[in-house]
């Protein structure tokens, strides 16, 4: 797998636990169920190919992100002041852009394993759900997801990379500057653009 290191996450009474735990469970498999999709595209990157690893990735990422969110997210205030038809072009060219990541930088396998170590409840009624992605003779790498409900739903709403940093922080700095450059349609172009240089190899 080349360019990984870019990607580069009380007790009052039984009956009133248990709801909570089952939540938490919950968040938890969600991450899961992305990792094993996300192991088993590595595995077969190269029969894949970029297009192939998008197909499987694609509705993994739906099911498990919340990309509307997230793009929403990462814009940050500007979000408001934009038409429906501006958020809706940008949290689509946000989604086609983040798949598109995902397939170009796991392109390969090279017995790499992902392990959960724990989750945290936030005060906000978000879930923390701590992994980290194992390498054969690397140091681990933490991966932290960030998970809201949406619908009754947990879905991830932010990574935090080597454990502590977020992305999506990170890309509100970024997208800062092209919506300054020319708007929702400036960073709309530029995802656009950056989906196309992905899955060309560029």
């Amino acid at each position: 797998m080349t360019r990984r290191r870019s990607l580069l996450l009380t007790l009052p009474a039984l009956p009133a636990l248990a709801a909570p735990v089952r939540a938490q469970d919950a968040a938890a498999a969600v991450v899961e169920r992305f990792h094993a999709v996300l192991l088993e595209v590595m595995r077969n990157a190269r029969q894949l190919g970029i297009r192939g690893r998008e197909e499987r990735l694609r509705p993994a990422m739906q099911a498990a992100f919340n990309l509307p969110a997230m793009a929403r997210i990462a814009v940050g205030p500007p979000w408001a002041q934009m038409s429906q038809a501006e958020q809706q072009a940008l949290a689509q060219a946000f989604a086609d852009w983040s798949v598109a990541t995902y397939a170009a930088r796991f392109d390969g396998y090279g017995g790499e394993s992902f392990e959960t170590t724990g989750e945290n409840r936030l005060p906000n009624g978000d879930t923390l759900v701590r992994t980290q992605l194992n390498r054969p003779n690397e140091a681990p790498v933490a991966l932290n997801y960030l998970l809201r409900q949406q619908n009754g739903q947990w879905r991830i709403v932010d990574i935090y990379l080597a454990g502590s940093i977020s992305e999506l922080a990170g890309r509100r700095a970024e997208f800062a500057t092209l919506l300054r450059e020319g708007g929702a349609e400036r960073l709309t172009a530029e995802l656009r653009q950056r989906t196309e240089r992905l899955r060309q190899g560029a």
